[in-house]
């Protein structure tokens, strides 16, 4: 068998998957095929190389000519595993994971991209997306073009015919919740000859899936829900099979951009229970949103499930009627000194949310996007992108809402004093 083949499959021992199934049996049985040993787990395949039956087939599989497994730097059981479950939620023919999630926005680049094209991409996207896109790949010759999440006709104009390859966004995104039109952008990029990549990873396929709308690729921080517990790090790409193994693939297996069999196993676990984590933790931050809508210290407060988000229909559509499980808010303040002051005494009064700029966890937590996560942009590329000093940013993980409000409330009244 194919270690990268999702096809169908009736039979869960198989590793293939039903496309008659539902999302959440995909999640529990998409995988390869089990061993001899009949293991009902999936195993975990801790091999830097496999062995061969002979020279021939030894180099008919270095060749590509003969399916499988040969060097875990682009070839692994545990890895594939993990690949074919995600490209199954995904709904994508195939899907190539990496080290991290901003490894895998580097291999995209490195396997598309060369000197003279052009990139038009969200600046509300992930601060170090920006800093890998516009500043690290901008010194190979690659140039890109920083428009709104939300206007259409921004990135419309941003687009330069004949250069322009790829239209980067992330939706929601990172910190604001910003919600962009998948479907406009997509068949703006197809017109223009460009290829559309969405990061999906403040949805996870369990809320959206892009290639639904018409985006290309879908790319993923696995670190984040896929793993679901804060454990590991992981990336992925996920797309059509000549984009991940036609154009991707190559590239990985020259450069190394490779994820480990055990973190592949971590997420690949991760994600049999990623529909049930992402249902729960979305309802609890729809109420602890609502709740924060009705505190004095807060002004206002960015999450697509509340009525007043401005892309809230939208993001029904696209995220199958939830929020998600990330919200930010902005303090009551008077000037930039004060509303970080606010913050930061908000931030150190919590004692339940943990101080640290991931999500996606089981556990809540709380950070503060201007100085962390977005700290190494410069005043003005924060400023372009709505991040003031004011915004704090929650990834709210199962923990009992009213316990996350105890622990917010005597922040929220230093902040109001």
């Amino acid at each position: 068998m194919n270690p990268r083949d999702d096809s169908p499959g009736e039979d869960p021992n198989s590793g293939g998957h039903s496309r008659s199934w539902h999302p959440d049996t995909v999640a529990v049985r998409t995988s390869v095929p089990r061993t001899a040993y009949g293991e009902h787990s999936e195993a975990l395949f801790l091999s830097s190389s496999f062995v061969q039956q002979d020279a021939g087939s030894a180099a008919a599989r270095f060749a590509g000519d003969e399916p499988g497994f040969i060097y875990s730097r682009f070839s692994n059981p545990s890895v594939a595993a993990m690949e074919n479950r995600l490209a199954a939620l995904e709904g994508a023919q195939a899907a190539l994971a990496t080290a991290s999630g901003m490894g895998a926005i580097t291999l995209l680049m490195l396997g598309l991209l060369q000197a003279g094209d052009h990139v038009v991409c969200s600046r509300s996207v992930f601060g170090s997306t920006i800093k890998l896109i516009g500043d690290v790949f901008g010194k190979f010759g690659v140039e890109t073009s920083f428009v709104s999440q939300t206007e259409v006709q921004e990135w419309k104009t941003a687009m330069r015919p004949g250069r322009t390859r790829l239209l980067f966004a992330e939706t929601p995104s990172n910190p604001l919740t910003e919600v962009c039109d998948i479907a406009a952008l997509a068949a703006l990029a197809h017109e223009g000859g460009a290829l559309l990549v969405v990061d999906n990873c403040f949805c996870s396929p369990a809320l959206q899936r892009p290639l639904e709308f018409g985006a290309d690729i879908v790319m993923h921080s696995g670190t984040k829900f896929l793993d679901g517990q804060g454990r590991t790090l992981a990336g992925a790409l996920c797309g059509t099979r000549e984009l991940i193994e036609g154009r991707l693939l190559p590239v990985q297996r020259s450069a190394g951009i490779s994820l480990s069999p055990f973190n592949a196993w971590v997420v690949h676990k991760g994600m049999e229970t990623l529909a049930l984590r992402v249902q729960a933790q979305s309802a609890r931050a729809l109420e602890l949103a609502l709740w924060l809508q009705q505190q004095p210290a807060v002004a206002r407060v960015h999450y697509p499930g509340l009525v007043s988000h401005p892309q809230h229909a939208l993001a029904m559509k696209q995220q199958s009627g939830q929020g998600g499980a990330v919200l930010s808010f902005d303090l009551v303040a008077d000037s930039p000194e004060q509303a970080r002051e606010r913050a930061f005494a908000l931030i150190d009064a919590t004692r339940l949310c943990s101080i640290t700029a991931n999500f996606g966890d089981t556990r809540t937590t709380i950070t503060h996007p201007a100085s962390t996560s977005h700290g190494r942009l410069s005043e003005a590329q924060r400023q372009a992108a709505g991040i003031g000093q004011g915004l704090i940013r929650i990834g709210v993980g199962l923990e009992h809402p009213t316990d996350l409000q105890a622990d917010l409330a005597p922040g929220l009244r230093v902040a109001g004093d």
